[in-house]
C-alpha cells in the first residue's frame, strides 16, 4: 500500500499556509514530527534539500511528518516578520498536525532559521511537551540562546563540521550552557547545508533516539 501523502492549505496567522504531509514509508506512524524550513529571504522553502531529507529521515523512523512554507513563500499568503510570524505560522501548523493525530506523541524539527523557530517554540510549550527538539544547523551568529539554559526538553543538536553560520567552536561552547537533556552530533561536511552529507545527514536524523519509544 502506498504512503499516504497530501498537500494542504492550513489556516495561518497571516493567511493560508502551504503544507505537505506525508506518512511513514511503512507502517502507522508512531510520532507526529513538524518540520521548518530556513531563512525565506534567502531562498528557504519546505522543499529545501536539508530539509527534504530531514523528513525523510524521519518518516523512515516512523514519523508522519507536516513540513509547510512560512507566510509570503510560494503559495502561502502575507509576508516576512522578522522572525515574529513566522513562530506563529509554526503554531498554527503544529496545531494542525496534533489535531490530526491527537494521539501521538510529537516533536519539531527544523534547519538553520527554522531551528531556531522550533527551539523558541518548542520550548515554550507545556501541555503536551514535545517529546523531543532537533536543531539542525543551529545559526549561533544569529541566535545565542540563552533561553536554552532552562528548556529541559529533550534537545538533539545535529551540525556540520563546517559552518559559516554556527562555527563548531561556537556551538560547542553554547552548548555547554544548555539545560539537559541534550546531545551535539557533528556531520563531516562541506558547509552549512551539509554539502556531500546529505546521505548522512539523513541516516543520522532517522537514528536518532525518541525517550518516549525504544531506541531505533
Amino acid at each position: 500500500m502506498a504512503r499516504k501523502i497530501e498537500s494542504h492549505f492550513l489556516a495561518g496567522p497571516a493567511g493560508r499556509l502551504e503544507a505537505l504531509l506525508e506518512e511513514p514509508e511503512e507502517g502507522a506512524p508512531v510520532e507526529a514530527a513538524l518540520v521548518c524550513h530556513p531563512h525565506p529571504q534567502f531562498g528557504g522553502t519546505m522543499h529545501n534539500k536539508v530539509v527534504y531529507r530531514m523528513a525523510r529521515g524521519l518518516r523512515r523512523s516512523g514519523s508522519v511528518v507536516l513540513r509547510f512554507n512560512y507566510r509570503g513563500v510560494n503559495l502561502s499568503e502575507g509576508k516576512y516578520d522578522e522572525g515574529r510570524g513566522e513562530l506563529e505560522d509554526a503554531r498554527a501548523a503544529l496545531g494542525f498536525l496534533r489535531e490530526r493525530y491527537p494521539d501521538l506523541p510529537y516533536s519539531l524539527a527544523g534547519f538553520s532559521f527554522g531551528s531556531r523557530i522550533i527551539l523558541r517554540l518548542g520550548c515554550s510549550l507545556t501541555d503536551p511537551k514535545p517529546a523531543r527538539l532537533i536543531p539542525v544547523g543551529f545559526p549561533t551568529s544569529m541566535m545565542k540562546g540563552e533561553f536554552l539554559g532552562t528548556c529541559g526538553i529533550p534537545k538533539y543538536f545535529v551540525h556540520s563540521t563546517i559552518d559559516q553560520f554556527g562555527p563548531k567552536a561556537d556551538l560547542e561552547k553554547a552548548f555547554e550552557g544548555f539545560a539537559e537533556p541534550k546531545s551535539l552530533q557533528f556531520i563531516e561536511a562541506g558547509d552549512h547545508f551539509f554539502a556531500g552529507s546529505l546521505e548522512k545527514l539523513e541516516d543520522v536524523i532517522a537514528g536518532l533516539p525518541r525517550s518516549h519509544l525504544p531506541l531505533i
